[in-house]
């Protein structure tokens, strides 16, 4: 019997990394989350953690997101939506912008193709860098 596309097996550790990522918004980084499961699973390593992450985007449970930088981070959301990156403090926010479907219709229309997702990623300073500097 073959395992139906996307399922990965379903491990203490696994599920404590999702449960991780679904209950913070900041966006973390694989060293950040391994601190956090560190304070349940205090003998996890940081491979396990690692290979876990890319478990859980492969079966697209969590969303890996890249910025130009040298790490990753995560996003226990997998629902397509968009992100703000602070340029000053590295911040990433999800930015609610119900255009998706929108623009996807609108390409495909313009562009006689078949979109089946996107990613759009926008750069600036977030407000509280914006206050420090005034």
């Amino acid at each position: 019997m073959s395992k139906p596309k996307g399922f990965i097996r379903r491990t203490k550790q696994r599920e404590l990394i999702l449960e991780v990522l679904k209950g913070t918004t900041c966006h973390p980084t694989a060293d950040w989350v391994y601190e956090k499961v560190r304070e349940e699973l205090p003998s996890i390593s940081l491979g396990t953690v690692y290979r876990n992450l890319r478990s859980l985007v492969e079966a697209g449970e969590v969303l890996e997101l890249t910025f130009g930088s040298s790490f990753s981070r995560f996003d226990g959301n997998p629902e397509n939506h968009y992100h703000f990156a602070c340029e000053e403090c590295g911040q990433v926010s999800d930015i609610d912008f119900p255009l998706q479907e929108e623009l996807e219709k609108r390409v495909e229309e313009s562009n006689r193709l078949k979109v089946h997702t996107h990613r759009l990623e926008f750069y600036g300073i977030c407000q509280e860098c914006l206050n420090k500097k005034e």
